[in-house]
């Protein structure tokens, strides 16, 4: 039968003074059942937004290679740009 459980590797780790408080307070507060739980949440809070971050400049590569596929555009000034929008608005 499989062990279901996540491996487990201890590590020490150096906090700051302010860091080690903040730590310390979940788990006296209740919100937290130990000091590796607060620390476990915000890795796991990190590699979301490393996840979201990446993704978000794998759009803006996106939209940069759409634009560079569309081609040149001639600068018609600020007076066209805003007429054919106009235009486009129906007004």
């Amino acid at each position: 039968m499989a062990d279901d459980k996540p491996r487990v590797e201890k590590v020490s780790i150096a906090l700051t003074v302010d860091m080690a408080a903040m730590v310390r307070d979940a788990v006296d507060s209740g919100e937290y059942a130990s000091a590796s739980e607060v620390v476990r949440e915000a890795l796991r809070d990190w590699k979301y937004k490393q996840q979201a971050r990446e993704r978000q400049i794998a759009e803006l590569k996106a939209l940069i290679d759409e634009g560079e596929r569309s081609g040149y555009a001639e600068w018609e000034g600020t007076e066209a740009i805003l007429t054919k929008a106009r235009q486009r608005a129906g007004k």
